[in-house]
């Protein structure tokens, strides 16, 4: 019984129940004594409700007066019973959220060298599981609704305020954080969030979501180290796709951990895989592999090569040039990017 009673939800249904079920009779025995319908609800409503009003009718039998002071008894007490179950829903509900938060923010403020994560759409929910299968701590920002609950549902430490807030990002530990990654959808605010991330931690690796190409300068300058572009990165996915069947197919698997969770162990070792084309006018034409390596001065490695027409090396030699057009898959870590520009891209580009 005590265990029943413990739960607030509990307690308010059986309270609701209660009434209803007292009302009911009420109304019946009311009727039952010669009452139309609506003079005996009226009564009982006013009886239950302890509003005072006169009787209706006179209370003048000794079945009325039986049927009235049960009513009086059993209406009050179940009345009592359901206001102070739902003040005990409401206590309990703000006692949780409070406690909640406090706990929460304690968990946050023990944290050192972890991700800050502003945002928990669909990119902030993909990184969040990713950092978490990396066993990386982390702290998801979002300004609340069902975002909020659903990141805290996951058992994810969340806060919920404005990452544009500089004392939000306090809070969070940036600090102490080792890096961050604005991935809001909305270019003007990742660009202010990496400026007051900046200026609050100088030594903070900051990526940040870009929505428009012409928005990734914006965002380097105001302090962030990589930039992702997802629609170039989804155009660029589906050229491999097209255009290079055969080492796409590779890499899903890679990426999808089937070869020995090759693509598991690359993430942790901080590398990673992708596909790139060998432009017309790069000094990537004519060249080597173990030339191009060279020239990368170990920034990546070729793993895999398709031609135009679709054939494919595998582990290529170091002998075999490259051609116009050749994809090229290349495993690196993420700072690789300005020399895969510089060796793959056209002259005119550099």
């Amino acid at each position: 019984m005590l265990n029943f009673l413990s739960h607030p939800l509990r307690n308010l249904f059986a309270g609701i129940v209660f009434v209803l079920v007292v009302c009911s009779v009420g109304t019946w025995a009311y009727v039952w004594s010669g009452w139309p319908l609506a003079d005996a609800f009226y009564m009982v409503v006013l009886t239950v409700y302890t509003v005072g009003y006169n009787e209706v009718r006179p209370i003048d039998t000794p079945e009325l007066r039986a049927i009235t002071i049960t009513l009086i008894i059993m209406g009050c007490t179940g009345m009592m019973f359901l206001t102070g179950a739902l003040i005990q829903l409401i206590t309990a509900s703000q006692f949780r959220q409070i406690f909640g938060v406090r706990r929460m923010q304690k968990d946050i403020d023990k944290l050192s060298g972890h991700v800050i994560i502003c945002g928990f759409g669909r990119i902030g929910q993909m990184l969040a599981r990713e950092l978490k299968a990396g066993k990386s701590a982390f702290v998801v920002l979002e300004r609340g609704g069902e975002r909020r609950s659903a990141s805290t549902d996951l058992g994810y430490l969340t806060l919920q305020g404005d990452a544009t807030d500089e004392e939000v990002l306090k809070l969070a530990g940036i600090a102490r954080a080792r890096a961050l990654a604005t991935v809001l959808p909305d270019d003007a605010a990742n660009v202010f969030i990496t400026l007051s991330a900046r200026s609050l931690n100088k030594d903070l690796t900051i990526i940040a979501r870009g929505e428009v190409p012409t928005t990734e300068s914006k965002l380097i300058q105001a302090g962030a180290d990589r930039v992702v572009l997802p629609t170039r990165i989804g155009a660029e996915r589906m050229a491999e796709m097209l255009l290079y069947q055969d080492v796409a197919r590779l890499l899903d698997n890679v990426r999808a951990g089937d070869l020995d969770r090759l693509g598991r162990d690359l993430r942790r070792l901080g590398l990673q895989i992708e596909v790139v084309a060998a432009e017309q006018g790069s000094r990537a034409i004519g060249a080597t592999i173990a030339q191009i390596e060279l020239m990368a001065a170990g920034a990546f490695l070729i793993v895999a090569l398709e031609r135009l027409n679709h054939e494919t090396f595998l582990q290529p030699p170091g002998n075999v040039a490259i051609q116009e057009g050749d994809g090229v898959a290349i495993v690196g870590r993420p700072g690789r990017a300005l020399s895969v520009e510089a060796i793959f891209a056209a002259a005119s580009k550099n």
